[in-house]
């Protein structure tokens, strides 16, 4: 089961039909957007995984203006552009503005499953990573915390063996005195 959450947008109702259709039968819980307008909208109200969204929309915002909202909302959110209207200018000025993935319309889903599995794998890395980052500074209070626990009882112990050994060094108390008040010094302890 897959667990990310997709936000679809696509003018196209026939794409957006088949993406629902196609990525839910995967598991991937989906949203679909008509337009651009309608998927910044969702992205304020909602958090998602991955935004799958076409370069060219009607309205004022289309794919690029997306994904820069997208990523202005949380940089964690992976953007793929499809588009029909490829070419090379696109898809480089796509991916320096953010984007993980540029595919091609008509959509090849078996190289977008495994597109959305890399996403799936270094997201999970990356949780795997803060959850390690978290666990390794919980264990560094803890051993600061014990270090500076060790270091009160070594020094008690420390003045304890000072005072037993000046109580037990005392030539002016009676040996059988010194030993009740090191005795003493021991119970109190």
């Amino acid at each position: 089961m897959n667990t990310m959450t997709i936000l679809v947008a696509d003018d196209d109702p026939v794409i957006r039909n088949l993406f629902e259709r196609r990525l839910e039968n995967a598991g991937y819980e989906v949203t679909v957007a008509v337009d651009g307008t309608e998927a910044a909208r969702l992205l304020d109200a909602t958090v998602f995984d991955v935004v799958i969204t076409d370069l060219v929309m009607p309205g004022q915002i289309g794919g690029i203006e997306l994904l820069k909202i997208a990523k202005e909302k949380s940089v964690e959110i992976d953007v793929i552009v499809i588009t029909a209207h490829s070419s090379i200018d696109t898809a480089v000025d796509a991916m320096k503005k953010g984007a993980v993935d540029y595919l091609e319309k008509p959509i090849n889903f078996d190289e977008l499953f495994l597109r959305l599995d890399k996403i799936a794998e270094v997201k999970a890395m990356l949780k795997n990573a803060d959850d390690l980052r978290e666990a390794m500074n919980v264990t560094e209070l803890s051993a600061a915390q014990t270090i500076q626990d060790l270091e009160i009882v070594n020094g008690n112990l420390r003045n304890l063996l000072d005072r037993l050994d000046a109580t037990l060094s005392d030539s002016r108390t009676a040996e059988h005195g010194r030993i009740e008040q090191a005795l003493r010094l021991l119970a109190t302890r």
